[in-house]
């Protein structure tokens, strides 16, 4: 997310590191450099032309202290101004708390609003809610089908009409959602290739009909200024309240990130950071801001965590290593865990003081998948104790999980390592140390 930003950021503020003191000069070079680079990632120029002043007056006015570095005091500047652009706090999402909550999804075609209906609405379960996905979108192709099969995926009821009468379909919804007691209901509306008047009616006439609790626009954050531009005509004839980010995963330059809130006066509520359905996130400035200069984002880190932790299974895990009975079934647990929280590029992304060789290495997710399709061909057995498998077992495993007999040694070796390590922590007490 934003790689290419950040390293030019970064080599930009390590210029001014290694100077004695802020300066008129060394503060117009670093602020010149920032504004280069933020002009090539496709950020706003009037945006860029502002962000950049209000550095250099930070820089060079009474904020500026004596006690800290050249490089810190800038970076912590460039830090605090990102913050605001970005919005300055998080936003969430309003929920009415006496009765039904209606989402308005809107956008563009292609920009992912009907993966992140889906999302949303998988979001809203966990959290208790009774949502209602509603296929509004009557021009795709396969765009119904498509969020029938998230509401599958997802276990939320899909309501829709074989009818192409996008306002009719978006009431009725309404007393379908009265009759079941759904008290969320999200509307994902047709989007086109372009911003026209025909589109435009379409969604104001279905505002005004459902009086939507927010109206979130959706917009895919890779094609820069135009999903700005996009941004700004909807919002002046559709006057949304929320802006969510698509595809940030993918997004190494973050012109629009960075753009669209200036610009449009409506906050970011969530990001989307890749296909699956729970690679959502409430949109928070600071974090953002963090990640962009290099300084990982910890507490986006700890909640994943947290959300994948379960308690019991923690515990149990614990009595098993103070009782050096780690077997493979408990190290196939941790992995399913790690996978829960996210691809390893994104998580290695979030955890600050990786060097930057590692951090922009290529990491493939599909060696866990490996790893699990290796333990998943071995029996109950063999899983229990990895000292049993011999030549034969190792092939049979190998051909089972469609994997070399090399990949196998390998997993192996590396279990039992880690059996050795735990075995060594024991002698010291470390688990104990732990309660």
């Amino acid at each position: 997310m934003l790689e290419d930003l950040s390293q030019k950021l970064e080599l930009a503020l390590k210029k001014i590191r290694g100077q004695g003191k802020l300066t008129e000069s060394n503060v117009s070079d670093t602020v010149r450099e920032i504004r280069r680079i933020l002009l090539d990632a496709d950020v706003n120029y009037k945006v860029t032309k502002d962000f950049i002043e209000r550095v250099r007056q930070k820089a060079m006015g009474q904020e500026v202290m004596v006690s800290i570095t050249p490089g810190q005091l800038i970076t912590k500047i460039i830090y605090d101004e990102l913050v605001e652009l970005l919005g300055g706090s998080s936003r969430e999402v309003e929920i009415n708390p006496s009765g039904k909550t209606i989402f308005l999804v809107v956008g563009l075609q292609g920009s992912g609003k009907t993966t992140f209906s889906g999302k949303l609405a998988k979001r809203f379960k966990a959290m208790g809610k009774n949502p209602l996905l509603v296929a509004a979108d009557i021009y795709r192709p396969a765009a119904i089908e498509q969020l029938k099969t998230l509401g599958q995926q997802t276990g939320v009821p899909v309501f829709s009409l074989e009818v192409k009468d996008a306002r009719k379909i978006a009431t009725d919804a309404l007393k379908y959602a009265d009759e079941n007691r759904n008290d969320l209901i999200i509307i994902d509306t047709a989007g086109r290739l372009h911003v026209d008047d025909e589109l435009m009616t379409e969604v104001a006439d279905i505002k005004g009909l459902v009086k939507p609790t927010e109206v979130l626009f959706v917009v895919d954050s890779m094609t820069g200024q135009d999903a700005v531009n996009s941004a700004k005509a909807f919002n002046d004839i559709v006057n949304f309240d929320g802006i969510v980010l698509t595809k940030m995963d993918g997004d190494a330059r973050g012109g629009c990130a960075l753009s669209i809130r200036e610009v449009v006066g409506k906050p970011i509520k969530f990001i989307s950071t890749g296909e699956k359905l729970d690679a959502i996130d409430v949109f928070h400035p600071d974090r953002l801001a963090s990640r962009i200069l290099g300084k990982g984002d910890v507490v986006s880190l700890v909640e994943k965590a947290q959300e994948a932790y379960d308690e019991r299974e923690a515990e149990e895990m614990e009595e098993k290593l103070r009782k050096n009975r780690f077997d493979l079934d408990d190290f196939l647990k941790q992995i399913r865990m790690i996978k829960r929280m996210g691809s390893l590029s994104s998580l290695m992304a979030m955890i600050p003081g990786i060097p930057k060789h590692i951090k922009n290495q290529k990491v493939d997710d599909n060696a866990l998948v490996k790893v699990e399709a290796m333990i998943n061909s071995m029996t109950k057995k063999e899983r229990g104790n990895p000292k049993i498998l011999n030549g034969s077992r190792r092939r049979r495993i190998a051909r089972g999980s469609g994997t070399s007999i090399q990949d196998v040694n390998r997993l192996i070796k590396q279990f039992t390592e880690m059996q050795t390590m735990i075995t060594r922590l024991n002698k010291q007490n470390f688990f104990r140390k732990q309660k």
